[in-house]
Order: structure tokens, then C-alpha cells, then sequence
């Protein structure tokens, strides 16, 4: 029997629950001790990825670091982008949803709503607010030329040549929350088809 208390691992693993009482929040009976130690790093994953963990590791990271200079704030930015690739990775489990590839240096965190336009740091941490996706596929939906239906299923924009549509393919749908369509919104009104087709990466 696996017992949980955080709300976004029970939601978010995929595992029906059981209606077994016990403690914690949730329970879930698994067949085997093989199923469980199969679920446990994706138990791992979830609780170091979701709210508020990446927040609190931030905020312990940068508490004591100054930040009255534009160059002092820009390395606490740094701070935070580090932390969000980071728990975006293990969010994603180190895979673009789109592409399937793995390779790191490969792989940017995109943030569906960039850091300079959160409105607070849980915003700007939130692994919501983000995708892990190919180098090519994060240039196109950083610039505004592809956003994603709430389906999770790539919306090209009448910018994009057809040579580059051609060469951005895709093996599945992005497996998207109601969290992630919440910022997708967000994008799609303020990113998509709004940004000039030469404007340069800002995060």
C-alpha cells in the first residue's frame, strides 16, 4: 500500500486510488513489490518538481544574495532559470513530449509565460508555466509561431513557412493539466502571432 499527502503527486501519478483507509491523503494498492518500486521515482520526481518545491529551494538559494543592481537581480534570475531547468527535467523525466529526444544539451525550459511578465516568483517556479522541449521547437514557441491547443496538439502560425512546418515534427501530443492550459491561455493570447517573426529570445 502506497500512502501520499501532497495533493499534486496524487493528481499527477496517474494511479487510481483505493478507497482503503489508512493515512495519508490518498492511498493506492499495488500488486507487487516490483509495481511499487516501479512508481517510486516518479513519486520522487513529482514532489521535488511540483509547488512549492522549486519556490522554497529559490527563495533558500537567494535570500542572502543582493539585489538592488539590474547586475545583481539578473544572477538571482540566473538562480531561478537554473532551478526551473532543473525541476522542469525531472518534471518531464528528461524527454521532449514532442520529439522523444533526451539529449541535455539538446532540451531548453521553455516558460509558457516568460519570467519578465510573471507576476511573482511561485509564477516564475511554477513547472506549470513550462515545457521541456527541442532546441527548434522552443525557438518556434518562444517567438510565437506555435502554441498548443488545449488538446496539447501543436497550432502552427500563418508565419511559419511551410519548410519549417515540414521540419517540425512531432510523435504525440504534449500530455497536458489543467494547470498547463491555464498559462497555454495565456500564451496563445499574448505570445502567439503577436511577437515579430524576427524578434530575439527574451526569457
Amino acid at each position: 500500500l502506497l500512502a501520499l499527502d501532497h495533493a499534486g503527486v496524487i493528481a499527477e501519478i496517474g494511479i487510481e486510488a483505493s478507497d482503503t483507509a489508512g493515512p495519508g491523503l490518498a492511498r493506492f494498492r499495488l500488486a507487487s513489490l516490483a509495481l511499487l518500486y516501479g512508481v517510486m521515482p516518479r513519486v520522487y520526481e513529482l514532489a521535488a518538481s511540483l509547488p512549492d518545491a522549486p519556490l522554497q529551494e529559490f527563495i533558500h538559494r537567494t535570500k542572502h544574495l543582493p539585489k538592488t543592481t539590474e547586475a545583481e537581480r539578473l544572477v538571482v534570475q540566473r538562480v531561478g532559470q537554473n532551478i526551473f531547468r532543473e525541476r522542469l527535467i525531472k518534471y518531464w523525466r528528461g524527454r521532449c513530449p514532442l520529439t522523444g529526444i533526451v539529449d541535455k544539451p539538446l532540451l531548453r525550459a521553455s516558460h509558457i509565460k516568460p519570467w519578465r511578465d510573471c507576476e511573482n516568483d511561485a509564477e516564475r517556479l511554477d513547472v506549470h508555466n513550462g515545457l521541456l522541449l527541442s532546441a527548434l521547437w522552443d525557438a518556434v514557441f518562444d517567438g510565437g509561431l506555435v502554441t498548443f491547443g488545449d488538446d496539447g496538439i501543436p497550432v502552427f502560425s500563418a508565419n511559419l513557412s511551410e519548410q519549417a512546418r515540414a521540419r517540425l515534427s512531432f510523435d504525440r501530443p504534449v500530455d497536458l493539466t489543467d494547470k498547463h492550459r491555464a498559462f497555454l491561455d495565456w500564451h496563445r493570447t499574448k505570445v502567439f502571432d503577436v511577437k515579430a517573426p524576427d524578434a530575439p529570445h527574451a526569457d
